[in-house]
């Protein structure tokens, strides 16, 4: 009895696990690739979950024992084909759940592909889901394969659990013992499943780790800190006057569901050179997002260019594929977005988040990329470079993340900084301070910048030249100097206006009574 029931433990925990793996590739690889891509891909996969989700599963199983035989084996492959949709479902919400999260943006502008980005920072986020809900498969597959072989349509000359259950039932008034070790086996392994899985979940998603450890270990015993960016390449390109983006007569709309498009952008020219710190301001709603969204092709779901010409370095980015976007993005442009928290990654320490672009984009090996954050985070300002690197994104302020942010983008050596508000999210204090940063960096690295601000002051600190823009078109335009001394549409001049500094003082508030009544 013993032997017998090893022998049918091996089998039977075998063939459950074929039907898991199945499920598996099946429903995750499917769900990822549909919750992140959408589109056609996307509706024909649910169409066909649907379609498997309306089979009956019993019914699937007794047909195929009739077509294919009497085997374990296939009978849990065609299992875990029925039970796929399960896994599917699970990782199709949580994916789409994250899909348009601003730290994934980010790590697409950091010029990371979507492979990497949906194994490294989409899977982590249905890791835990998918192993609870393995766990369950797993005891729905060993029920299932019990239940055949209880009921005599399995293999008979192959040991399973519910091979010797029908056996212990035939002789039920004789020995009924033999009933009791195979049901504690089926019973004892679901129950142990369920606490494995919990187990890892617990493990894979505690915050606090020997993995951190070991990571904090290296960080500690790495080179001393540096002053000055490593391998910094050609010094010479800023402030050439060439054009380097070129902007001509640029469209975006949104596809709304009547059919009809609405634009946002309504045919609008910009040029920055490089080495030039190119300033686009107006109030919100009024395009400048959308505007710099289109050059790094990351416009939100139903937005596209409609029309007009993106020229970067020769490349056009108006209209262009992923594959595209992919040479650029990361290397030649980057990017600093207005909310620094939502744009970390907050299961991955700020040193792995830093050194993975550099991996990928500069082909730097592990030590030379960790060696490089290092400098990078120094010359950001930030006071402990070492325990920022190790820290996770909730365990920094917000001024610190800002500063995180601008060292990321810098790390590959772009040609163009697109900072969208970049100290929005941020206390006066630390606005100057990043400000200051900004100036600097630029000025080292001889990139151009396209700052995209609401904020004359900014302008005047930061900026070469200026594009006002104002309900999706660029009223005005000309060296920062100028428009400040002569606007003269009346946008820009209303925009002037309402800058409080240096204004006529508005006279003392009113008493209470005043103010009440």
């Amino acid at each position: 009895m013993l032997s017998r029931l090893l022998a049918a433990t091996q089998i039977s925990i075998a063939a459950a696990l074929v039907a898991v793996v199945v499920a598996l590739v099946l429903g995750v690889v499917g769900g990822l690739l549909a919750g992140y891509y959408g589109g056609w891909f996307d509706s024909v996969s649910s169409w066909l979950t649907g379609l498997v989700m309306a089979l009956p599963g019993i019914v699937v199983l007794l047909a195929a024992r009739a077509v294919l035989g009497p085997s374990v084996w296939l009978s849990m492959a065609i299992f875990g084909v029925l039970m796929s949709p399960a896994f599917f479902r699970l990782v199709y919400a949580s994916v789409t759940a994250v899909r348009n999260e601003l730290y994934v943006d980010a790590a697409r502008v950091s010029g990371l592909r979507d492979g990497r980005i949906i194994s490294r920072h989409i899977l982590s986020v249905v890791r835990a889901p998918v192993i609870i809900q393995s766990a369950m498969i797993t005891g729905i597959a060993i029920a299932i394969q019990s239940g055949l072989e209880f009921l005599g349509l399995g293999d008979l000359s192959v040991p399973t659990w519910g091979s010797m259950l029908s056996d212990g039932f035939a002789k039920i008034y004789n020995a009924p013992l033999l009933m009791l070790w195979p049901s504690l086996a089926i019973g004892l392994t679901c129950i142990s499943l369920t606490l494995l899985a919990n187990a890892l979940r617990d493990a894979l998603e505690r915050t606090v780790s020997t993995r951190r450890r070991r990571r904090e270990g290296k960080v500690n015993g790495a080179p001393a800190e540096r002053t000055a960016v490593v391998g910094h390449q050609d010094d010479a390109r800023a402030a050439t006057g060439e054009v380097l983006l070129s902007v001509r007569d640029l469209h975006v709309g949104y596809d709304q569901p009547d059919g009809s498009l609405t634009q946002v952008v309504h045919g609008i020219d910009l040029d920055i050179r490089r080495g030039e710190v190119h300033g686009l301001i107006g109030e919100s709603g009024s395009g400048k997002t959308q505007t710099a969204f289109s050059v790094l092709g990351l416009l939100p779901s139903g937005g596209r260019v409609t029309r007009g010409t993106i020229d970067f370095g020769g490349i056009q980015l108006a209209g262009a594929g992923e594959g595209v976007f992919r040479k650029v993005r990361g290397k030649r442009i980057a990017y600093v977005p207005q909310e620094p928290m939502s744009n970390l990654d907050s299961a991955f320490t700020i040193g792995s988040q830093l050194v993975e672009p550099m991996q990928v984009v500069l082909g730097l090996s592990k030590k030379e990329a960790t060696e490089r954050a290092l400098a990078l985070l120094a010359r950001v300002g930030l006071p402990d470079p070492k325990k920022t690197f190790a820290s996770y994104p909730h365990e920094i302020s917000g001024g610190q993340a800002q500063r995180v942010l601008i060292a990321g983008a810098v790390s590959c050596d772009p040609e163009l900084l697109i900072a969208d508000e970049p100290t929005t999210a941020l206390d006066v204090t630390v606005q100057a301070e990043v400000l200051d940063l900004l100036r600097d960096l630029q000025a080292e690295f001889g990139m151009a910048m396209l700052l995209v601000t609401h904020n004359f002051g900014v302008v005047a600190d930061l900026c070469d030249r200026v594009s006002v823009m104002q309900s999706g078109l660029i009223v005005e335009t000309g060296p920062v100097r100028s428009i400040f001394n002569h606007a003269e549409h009346p946008y820009t001049q209303s925009l002037l206006d309402a800058i409080l500094e240096d204004g006529e003082p508005r006279g003392t508030l009113g008493s209470r009574k005043e103010v009440s009544a």
